[in-house]
């Protein structure tokens, strides 16, 4: 039997036990794996060791897939009304209120954002989602399509089948909460793998799906390594559709796995370099505290930071000024500190991911204007927040995804001119415009190659609004109604009432 992880806190925002399941969760059971071997999960704060988890592999992969595949046949999908799923989705939702400060204990002890910011944030954002998506459960519908008197033509989206699903560990409970709710909302089976590094969350939730009465392998949760289970799941033939969020490097190569097995279904959320224009009539101090959020929220460790900062020439000066001060006045420290805003990066192999990024823009002849260094303890992976200034565009700093706490200031002069940098990149998830020139900021919001562009603010997401990239960016689109359509094939009914030709 699979051991549990159990965990007393006593700190200053937090007390109490937690006790997590550490098995593979298949067919509504925590089992070992089949091969008996662990993961050993860290603490990033400290890069000690926190528990481990069973490790899946392949073979767990097919015996999940098979569960999945059985609940699809028998207990799910066309078998069950969409309201009995609505109804137990909320139930999970409901659960997982009762169980808020826990489930932002495990998540910022597991994935070292602070405490604060998982239990006013994280954490009732992943409840809405499943929320809203139970909502949607019985409102999937198609259309009557008027063709002649003598025919009746309607459309039914049905579920797709077996789903696989794979997630990052930047913001594990809110990524699996976004990728298993609408999947399970419009009637597929799920089998999800979790990072590596950030497992517990998840597990945590599978217990509380047990307590929710989910049947049996409807939802299916295998911890592993992307080079076994991830590629397992992209390459099965029994898997109806892969889901992923993640790099764009690793989302090719699922891209490749799924055309070269069964052409399965595929949406991509993938990297972004998101633009942040800064006019010279946008209010400065309000701009300076978005751009904060936008580009240190959770470490920077986000798909659509706002990591390139440009600023007009009129209020350039001014700007970097009040953004450096507000970017020193930022806590860094454990999670579960008084004040903590900034945490540490996930493990020590993207701290210096992190840290060659910083090297390479000085090496390139950048400025490091602030920041630029580790900070605290060498065992913990805490980086300062970091402001580059003096770029050119074909700096890697400015092109690629650096995944941490790491901004660069550009000077611009006129809109014509920051619209060309902005979109000078391979991807186009997020961008954001500040002006006080409404027609401004209809005209460059529509011009930036982006599927999400802010006005005044940043970083905001609602469970109905749609969200996902152009370019390399990914294809598909998470939350709203938008995400559904991705979880259902459409079959056309065409009905011959007369029974005669012609």
């Amino acid at each position: 039997m699979p051991a549990i992880f159990s965990h007393r806190f006593d700190t200053p925002l937090y007390t109490g036990n937690v006790y997590v399941q550490t098995g593979l969760f298949i067919n509504g059971a925590f089992v070992d794996a089949s091969s008996r071997t662990t993961i050993d999960i860290f603490n990033p704060s400290t890069g000690k060791v926190i528990t481990q988890v069973s490790e899946g592999t392949a073979k767990d992969i097919d015996l999940a897939v098979a569960a999945a595949r059985n609940a699809f046949n028998t207990t799910w999908g066309l078998k069950v009304p969409g309201s009995a799923r609505g109804q137990l989705l909320y139930k999970l939702a409901t659960l997982m209120e009762e169980s808020l400060e826990e489930l932002a204990a495990i998540e910022a002890l597991d994935n070292g954002t602070a405490f604060g910011v998982v239990k006013g944030w994280v954490v009732p954002f992943s409840i809405g989602l499943i929320k809203y998506y139970a909502g949607w459960a019985d409102k999937i519908s198609g259309q009557v399509i008027e063709t002649d008197e003598g025919r009746l033509t309607y459309t039914r989206h049905e579920p797709i089948g077996v789903v696989g699903q794979i997630i990052p560990w930047n913001a594990p409970l809110l990524m699996f909460a976004m990728k298993i709710a609408p999947a399970l909302a419009a009637g597929n089976t799920v089998v999800i793998k979790p990072s590596e590094l950030t497992p517990l969350s998840a597990l945590r939730v599978c217990s509380l799906v047990q307590e929710a009465g989910f049947p049996p392998g409807v939802l299916n949760v295998v911890v592993g390594y992307g080079n076994t289970v991830g590629s397992a799941l992209s390459s099965h033939m029994n898997i109806d559709k892969i889901s992923f969020t993640g790099s764009t490097l690793t989302g090719r190569k699922i891209m490749e796995a799924a055309s070269k097995s069964n052409l399965k279904n595929i949406t991509l959320e993938l990297g972004g370099k998101s633009p942040n224009i800064i006019f010279n009539d946008a209010d400065v101090d309000q701009a300076v505290s978005w751009a904060c959020h936008g580009i240190f929220f959770a470490q920077g460790q986000i798909c659509f930071a706002g990591s390139r900062i440009y600023v007009q020439s009129g209020i350039y000066d001014e700007f970097l000024a009040k953004f450096t001060i507000r970017s020193k006045a930022h806590k860094i420290g454990d999670p579960f500190g008084v004040d903590s805003y900034q945490g540490p990066q996930i493990s020590s192999t993207q701290t210096e991911r992190v840290m060659g990024y910083i090297k390479s823009g000085v090496d390139q002849g950048a400025k490091v204007h602030l920041g630029g260094q580790r900070h605290g303890d060498q065992d913990g992976n805490f980086i300062t927040p970091t402001i580059f200034t003096d770029t050119r565009p074909d700096m890697k700093i400015v092109q690629e995804e650096i995944f941490g706490p790491v901004s660069v200031v550009i000077k611009f002069e006129d809109q014509e001119d920051v619209i060309q940098q902005a979109n000078d990149t391979i991807y186009g998830l997020a961008a954001a415009v500040f002006t006080q020139d409404i027609s401004q900021a209809f005209e460059v919001g529509h011009a930036l190659k982006a599927g999400t562009v802010w006005v005044n603010c940043y970083n905001e997401v609602h469970a109905a609004v749609p969200f996902g990239g152009f370019k390399q960016s990914g294809i598909g689109r998470e939350y709203g109604s938008y995400a559904l359509e991705h979880y259902v094939n459409v079959k056309a009914m065409h009905i011959n009432i007369k029974h005669k030709m012609g």
